[in-house]
Order: C-alpha cells, then sequence, then structure tokens
C-alpha cells in the first residue's frame, strides 16, 4: 500500500528553503510586510540578493580593509552588542582605546612625557575625525579674534583642490571658506607656495594631505611648515596646520620614518587617519590625535555622568560599535612594528609589481609616485580610440572593480585609472590583472573608434580652413562600411581556425 502525505507549510520551509511556500509569494520592498517568515526564509532572501554585489577583495577602488585573521573576526563578533558610549559598563573597551590613542600619538612623534597621556578619540572613520579637528580650529581662532576685538565671521581653511569631499563637508555644514590651491597636469597635489601665498588672517588651518585619494602622493608637509613658519613671523599671525593622514598616517612611519610630515614640525597641531584603512581594520573606524591638551579648546568637550560616572566626550555621534576600536587594538599588538612595516612593505612590493606590468603594454601612462600610498594610478597614452571609463566597465567582466575619474581643476582634462593595493592584494592578483587589462585594451582595439561628439582638433582646422564637414549620412555610411568589413574579417579568421 502506498501512503501519501500532503506536507504542512512548515515542513516544507524546514526541508527545502527554495521549494516552501514564501517563494511563490512577493514581499513587499518599501514597506514592512504584515506577516513574520521563517528566519531560513529571510537569511536566504538577503543572502541571494547579496549574492550580486561586488567582491570586496576585487574591490580596488577602495581603501578600506577588507581581510582580517580569524582570531580577530571572532574579537570583533563577541564585542558586536558593546555599545561604545557606555564606558562606566565597559571599561576595558574604554581603556583599550585610550592605549590605541596613546599608540598612535607617539607613533606620530607627539611631545608626551613618558607618564603624560595624549589627546585623541577614536572616531567613525576620518570624516568624523576631521569635522572635530576642524571645530577646535575654529573655536580658537574665533576665541583668539574675540579677545584682539576683531571679526570673528568670515573663518576659512586652505587645501588643494585634491582634497576629500568629507572638507568640503565640514566647511559646508559648519559655515568655513575653503580656499583651495588648483591643480595642474603633472602636478596633482597642494603646492605649499600657493598655498601659503594665499593664507590670510581668517585662516583657521591650512589642511595637507598625507597619501592624495587621487595618486597616492604626499604632499610636502615640511616644506609648507618652513614657509608657513615665515609668513607667521612677518605677519604676527599664527596660522597651524592639520594633517589629513586618512590614507599615509600608517604607512609613512614604517616605509618612510625619516620623512618629517607629523609632529615633529611645530605647526602641525592635529593628525587624523584611518584604521579602517592602513591601520587594517574593517571600516568603521578613524582616529584623531591633537599635539597638546592647549590644542582642543575645553568648552568642545562635554561631560556626562547619566550613563553611570562622569564621562568626558567630544564627538559628533554618541552610540557606537566597540568591535572596531578592540580590532584595532588586537592589530596594533598582534602586529607590532614589524608587522605593520612587513605588511606596507609588501604593499609597495606588488603595487611595484602592477606599475612594471603596466609600463611594459607601451599603453600608458603612470601618474602615481613610487613614495606615497601604495597605489598605482595609470592613463592611457593614446586615448583617441576609446578611454579610460571603458577600461573600467570592461575590466568589470572579469570581477575587477578599477575607479576611472577626472581630476579636479585646473587638470580636469586628465582621466585615470586607480588601483589600490591592500594587504590582501597578493603579487599573483597584480600579474593576474595585467593580463586582465591586455585583454581589455586588446578587445578594445578591435572595435570601432569611438564617436566624438564634440569637434576634434583636425575637424576644427577643416572648418577654420573652409572644409566642408562630413554629413551625418556619410559618417554612419562610414561606420558601417567599417563594421561589415570587421564582420567579414572575424568570420574568414574563425573559418581559418576550424
Amino acid at each position: 500500500m502506498v501512503l501519501a502525505k500532503t506536507p504542512s507549510q512548515t515542513d516544507v520551509s524546514v526541508h527545502s528553503t527554495f521549494a516552501s511556500g514564501y517563494v511563490r509569494n512577493s514581499l513587499p520592498r518599501f514597506k514592512m510586510p504584515e506577516n513574520s517568515i521563517p528566519k531560513e526564509a529571510a537569511f536566504q532572501i538577503i543572502n541571494d540578493e547579496l549574492m550580486l554585489d561586488g567582491n570586496p577583495r576585487l574591490n580596488l577602488a577602495s581603501f578600506v580593509t577588507t581581510w582580517m585573521e580569524p582570531q580577530c573576526n571572532k574579537l570583533i563578533m563577541d564585542a558586536i552588542n558593546k555599545n561604545y558610549v557606555d564606558m562606566d559598563d565597559y571599561p576595558v573597551t574604554t581603556q583599550l582605546q585610550n592605549r590605541c590613542v596613546n599608540m598612535i600619538a607617539h607613533l606620530f612623534n607627539a611631545p608626551l612625557g613618558d607618564s603624560e597621556a595624549a589627546v585623541g578619540v577614536g572616531t567613525v572613520g576620518s570624516s568624523e575625525a576631521i569635522m572635530l579637528a576642524g571645530l577646535a580650529f575654529k573655536r580658537k581662532w574665533q576665541n583668539k579674534r574675540k579677545a584682539q576685538g576683531k571679526p570673528y565671521d568670515k573663518p576659512n581653511i586652505v587645501t588643494g583642490a585634491n582634497v576629500q569631499v568629507c572638507w568640503e563637508k565640514f566647511a559646508r555644514y559648519f559655515e568655513v571658506e575653503l580656499k583651495e590651491v588648483k591643480l595642474r597636469e603633472g602636478y596633482y597635489v597642494m603646492d605649499p607656495v600657493k598655498a601659503v601665498e594665499i593664507v590670510d588672517e581668517n585662516t583657521i588651518c591650512v589642511a595637507a594631505i598625507l597619501g592624495s585619494t587621487l595618486n597616492g602622493e604626499f604632499e610636502d608637509v615640511k616644506l609648507l611648515n618652513d614657509l608657513l613658519v615665515e609668513k607667521n613671523k612677518e605677519t604676527g599671525w599664527d596660522t597651524p596646520i592639520h594633517v589629513d593622514a586618512a590614507s599615509g598616517g600608517f604607512i609613512a612611519p614604517f616605509l618612510y620614518p625619516e620623512l618629517e610630515w607629523d609632529f615633529r614640525l611645530p605647526l602641525v597641531k592635529s593628525i587624523n587617519v584611518s584604521g579602517h584603512k592602513y591601520g587594517l581594520v574593517y571600516a568603521g573606524i578613524g582616529w584623531i590625535i591633537w599635539r597638546s591638551k592647549e590644542d582642543l579648546p575645553e568648552e568642545l568637550i562635554f561631560h556626562i555622568n547619566y550613563l553611570g560616572a562622569d564621562q568626558p566626550t567630544f564627538t559628533l555621534n554618541f552610540s557606537k560599535g566597540s568591535s572596531q576600536i578592540i580590532a584595532q587594538y588586537y592589530q596594533l599588538i598582534r602586529l607590532g612594528h614589524e608587522g605593520y612595516k612587513n605588511v606596507m612593505e609588501n604593499c609597495h612590493e606588488n603595487a611595484m609589481v602592477l606599475k612594471q606590468g603596466l609600463e611594459k603594454t607601451g599603453r600608458f601612462d603612470i601618474v602615481s609616485k613610487d613614495e606615497g600610498v601604495p597605489l598605482v594610478a595609470f592613463s592611457l597614452k593614446d586615448n583617441k580610440r576609446h578611454d579610460e571609463f571603458k577600461i573600467s566597465e570592461m575590466l568589470r567582466r572579469y570581477g575587477w572593480i578599477v575607479p576611472a575619474y577626472t581630476m579636479p581643476a585646473d587638470a580636469q582634462h586628465v582621466t585615470v585609472l586607480r588601483v589600490v593595493i591592500r594587504q590582501d592584494f597578493s603579487r599573483t592578483l597584480a600579474e593576474r590583472l595585467v593580463l586582465d587589462i591586455q585583454k581589455v585594451v586588446h578587445d578594445l582595439d578591435a572595435l570601432p573608434a569611438k564617436l566624438n561628439t564634440k569637434p576634434d582638433m583636425e575637424n576644427r582646422e577643416q572648418l577654420k580652413n573652409g572644409s566642408v564637414k562630413k554629413t551625418a549620412i556619410e559618417t554612419q555610411r562610414e561606420i558601417t562600411a567599417y563594421w561589415r568589413k570587421y564582420v567579414t574579417e572575424r568570420k574568414t579568421n574563425k573559418t581559418q581556425i576550424c
């Protein structure tokens, strides 16, 4: 005898996720559903969609860490439910943050005594760190101007046009004028001479970048400091420097220890660094360090006691996770100077492998520098037939995410591709990327030349000389003839191969 059984909805859900009833009914995407669904179903729905995201390891656009050791991953998960702001409830986590602040301050050569505590705080990335640094500079400048009986309503910051967007956010959100030094072809960082020229009595600080987002280059903070010292002597001002070391702060001390860019320079009053970049921690942690207590106005620090004890705080956020702070402490004690140096040297060597591979193709100009953040920024020597944006688009077919972008003013006509070399980008991957770029360029070479929407120099010269420009029909006929020839050749080649 054959017994038939109709399984219940619950049975189907347990035994086969994709055969269960929930897959037959659509869930609303922009409204909360009326009914609950099984946890397996919720997981599978989200997991399936996330498969369409890019692979973080192949996201060469990002400076952010995409791999950590399993032991650190466990520490992160164990602390995922700790709210860092509850310092009285999680005093050990608070101590770990303070240790990180002091370690980083010493790494940046802060003038601290043996028993003196560093002044700084963990932040949600370098964006919050820059906001806090900017607020400190603005308040100090305002207080001094008030004491002198001078206007204090038009503060400005001097930067290069290559600064990250968070500086523009600070300027707009906190009503500070951003005075940018324009770039030029072949020089894609702030020129210290030009920067000091536009400093005035309303300048609250000059922001230097240690590791430009555009090409990884370190700006000359030492020259900026020396020029600004002279200008301050001439004018009686005391314009300070902030160093945005988001990308380079965990690189320079290990690869270029003799380079003077940090608190060894007297006008450098604060430095921010991204722990989630070359600090080797997953996204969500940054650090801001001040030279001394005098550089952080006391009125910006809040004291609260409703969480159990007096707690000083200077942040834009309140609640935040403890995991990344713990992860940063893990990396600092796990790797030490030796480990960080090894990682940065490996990244630099892999960047050189990629650079040399691209140079051997004969198709690209390298616009990044060997000294700086380990990345390779490059552009086509000849972009008449196809451009960098097309290469970026076609590399996605191989899984690579390589950004293409135009430079800021006054170098907008320069377009580059950029590959950031992180800890988990091996030499094998570097060599494979070169091969895939060669394949993409070869495929693009086989396509018809791109149509220009604007007259090129030759067309402009013809128009100037009175020559008749080709009509749209004539142009279309040329394209059609080219395609016919191209398809015929492809067919012939396939026949010969067979």
